[in-house]
């Protein structure tokens, strides 16, 4: 069964000669930086292999959520909430989002203590966040025979449409004169004397001083080639969708045996609430030791496998000129196979746990290969290097909410702008300058 069906996007006609600023990748981050460019009168080109949202962007929970984040990302997040809030009537397109308040479920490693430990991260700052007994966990979920006895309970947090969201920042980017280049992949930039003079894309050379390499699962291939040594993996990550449900809560919830959250066709999206599986790839031995803390730390979650990903891996160019046909142009888009295992548990969990959906059926179903780095917060980050060049990548899960923030942080440093938000936590350098480089899961 194929993917999420993203809104189409229509690609311009004819590819600019000459730009300010080359956006590579039209996932949620690359049209967020997008528009935030164009916003502000800077000429934009958006160039996506595959088309807008088709990769994770479009195959993700759906979550805006501040609740258990990396405390590093808070302040970003915080910024992407204020802007998720007035988003539709900026766009004039409608995005799905709803404030719909998410419940973190108390099993596990989110036992109580580490929920409230957590929970000072956020104290006093008008979050409205806390923790919740059975008896108001009972209220959120009527009828519900879910095992957690307590919670926390982030009012603030809510939802929006994965298939809707970057397609209509796309639209908007290009209302403001933005350019917009589907089935157009980007293959290498264009240096002279050390600096970005532009991009080779596959239909032709576009002179630009500023390219933002927001690649996704890519950006560590792209930026292999361009000489930069950039620590990511991918995860997988399997989802489903459900018919429409009457009655059913309007309150998201992750607990250990499964996540939901309500959908604007009245269906829910369901997911495991704590297996992501991990192809062996050869990748994984080259930066082996970077993610050894987090695969400490994540090991009774992750699900290792030896799949046909390490034979695709295994035969894709790693390094190619200008005039080769590269690797984004032979998989324009990353549609892997969902995992029935996870499907099938994830799917008994929630029906057992919320008798409502025993009138449901699973309609669709799909997997998403998730962009991680070593510590798992993203990289949002001039390249010292090459100057001219940005990456904004490695965002492990936690892109689709923090999108809009983080396209707003990546515009400041490319327009040399006060930053919405401190940008030290994501530099790239972080990975060479001896810092220590590992999750924080704020308990």
């Amino acid at each position: 069964m194929p993917g999420p069906s993203p809104t189409p996007v229509e690609s311009d006609i004819t590819l600019p000669k000459s730009v300010d600023v080359v956006v590579i990748g039209g996932g949620i981050i690359g049209v967020s930086t997008a528009l935030e460019l164009a916003e502000r009168g800077i000429s934009v080109l958006l160039c996506e292999k595959g088309r807008i949202a088709g990769e994770q962007s479009s195959r993700n929970w759906g979550w805006v959520r501040l609740g258990m984040r990396d405390p590093r990302e808070i302040p970003l997040m915080q910024e992407a909430l204020r802007i998720w809030r007035g988003l539709d009537e900026r766009l004039g397109r409608s995005t799905g989002y709803v404030q719909s308040g998410i419940v973190f479920g108390a099993s596990g490693t989110r036992d109580v203590g580490n929920l409230t430990r957590w929970l000072e991260h956020v104290e006093g700052q008008q979050t409205g966040a806390r923790m919740v007994s059975h008896t108001e966990l009972a209220s959120l979920f009527p009828n519900s025979t879910m095992k957690p006895q307590s919670g926390l309970y982030m009012p603030q947090d809510g939802r929006a449409e994965p298939q809707w969201a970057a397609p209509a920042m796309a639209e908007a980017a290009r209302n403001c004169g933005a350019a917009i280049m589907t089935q157009c992949a980007v293959r290498s930039v264009d240096l002279e004397a050390g600096r970005i003079a532009g991009v080779f894309t596959e239909r032709g050379r576009v002179r630009c001083s500023q390219v933002v390499l927001a690649g996704g699962a890519w950006s560590r291939l792209f930026a292999g080639n361009a000489g930069i040594a950039l620590p990511q993996l991918k995860v997988l990550n399997t989802v489903m969708r459900t018919s429409p449900v009457e009655s059913g809560p309007e309150v998201s919830l992750w607990s250990d045996d499964f996540a939901i959250r309500k959908r604007a066709d009245g269906g829910y999206t369901i997911a495991s609430g704590h297996e992501n599986t991990v192809d062996i790839v050869p990748d994984s031995f080259r930066l082996g030791l970077r993610f050894l803390p987090a695969f400490r730390q994540e090991w009774r979650s992750l699900r290792f496998r030896l799949s046909q990903r390490w034979i695709v891996e295994a035969k894709e160019d790693r390094t190619w000129l200008p005039t080769d046909v590269t690797p984004f142009e032979h998989c324009r888009v990353l549609d892997p196979e969902p995992s029935r295992k996870v499907l099938r548990q994830a799917w008994s969990n929630a029906r057992k746990a919320m008798p409502v959906l025993e009138e449901a059926e699973i309609v669709q179903s799909w997997a998403g290969l998730i962009d991680v780095t070593p510590d798992a917060i993203p990289v949002i980050s001039k390249v010292d290097e090459f100057p001219g060049l940005h990456i904004a990548t490695g965002f492990s899960g936690h892109g689709f909410g923090i999108g809009p923030g983080a396209g707003r942080l990546m515009a400041d440093i490319v327009t040399d702008s006060t930053p919405c938000v401190d940008p030290a936590a994501f530099r790239l350098s972080r990975f060479t300058d001896g810092s220590k480089v590992r999750p924080d899961p704020g308990y």
